[in-house]
């Protein structure tokens, strides 16, 4: 495990942040981040960093304890924050020269490639860029350096459609290079689409996590019925459920591979029957919109 909090806390006074966040991030995957606005991810990834000092709880990164060898972490670590700061009166040009001069690792050649498939123009100057021209240009010093883990807080916001693809193909094939990405965001499908695993928060405690693979043999199965619902099959008991059941008709949900489902289903009295994924949206509803 590249990444591991054990009960990890932050609290401001009687406010807290972050609440005995437990996690592990095993190398070269993206973990997904998921949680309203002051749900703890920020607080979390500072944390990692050593920027702020957990108020009780451990952290590590590739090893290194992030608190009395938050350089050690650091130095393993590529991290774009939520917002950004880049000098205003540099060009795009002198930024990237001036981050390859600084950080080891970072290719001021693979941050021009990065800067390209973004269409960035680097020649215009920081003060004269759009916020999204900003983001890809801190997108382009982060991805552009090499190290073990990638940190990206919210790396697609306010970028157009075609860019935010272009940063999601970007973090794909970080990955495939052998890279861990920590990958926070308000954007399901992003994340959906993108993840391995995913943790959300909520009000400073991970509340779930979930295995992107295992979610997408997850379905909802929504059936009217002409006849009485018979009892699930024992050989299906521990992978199909009952969600909501009313006169006439039922929805079900499957947890593991629909082969073995659809036998059972084409022995019922089916009147119409419609099957769709669960979806990402759907186990995060129920810990953010319970009603």
């Amino acid at each position: 495990m590249i990444v591991r909090t054990t009960q990890l806390t932050k609290r401001y006074g009687g406010f807290t942040a972050l609440d005995g966040c437990s996690l592990t991030v095993p190398e070269g995957e993206i973990f997904g981040l998921l949680g309203p606005n002051g749900a703890g991810k920020t607080t979390l990834l500072r944390l990692l960093l050593g920027y702020i000092t957990p108020t009780a709880g451990t952290a590590s990164v590739a090893g290194f304890d992030c608190v009395r060898e938050s350089l050690e972490v650091r130095a393993r670590t590529a991290y774009l924050p939520g917002e950004a700061r880049l000098f205003r009166r540099m060009n795009g040009h002198r930024v990237l020269d001036f981050f390859a001069g600084l950080r080891p690792g970072c290719r001021r050649d693979v941050a021009a490639a990065v800067a390209r498939r973004l269409d960035l123009d680097c020649s215009r100057q920081v003060a004269r860029m759009s916020t999204g021209m900003r983001q890809k240009l801190a997108l382009a010093v982060v991805l552009a350096t090499e190290t073990s883990l990638v940190i990206l807080d919210e790396p697609t916001a306010n970028l157009d459609p075609t860019a935010r693809a272009e940063v999601l193909e970007l973090v794909c094939e970080a990955r495939a290079a052998g890279r861990t990405v920590i990958f926070s965001s308000h954007v399901l499908s992003e994340v959906e689409d993108t993840c391995d695993n995913v943790a959300i928060v909520r009000a400073g405690r991970v509340v779930h996590e979930q295995s992107l693979e295992h979610l997408r043999r997850c379905h909802r199965i929504h059936a009217r019925l002409h006849g009485p619902l018979p009892a699930i099959p024992p050989a299906l008991a521990d992978s199909v459920t009952i969600a909501a059941q009313q006169a006439g008709g039922v929805v079900l949900e499957a947890g593991d591979s629909l082969a073995p489902l659809l036998g059972w289903l084409s022995t019922l009295p089916l009147e119409e029957v419609r099957i769709e994924p669960v979806g990402l949206a759907a186990i995060y509803d129920r810990f953010h919109r319970p009603g």
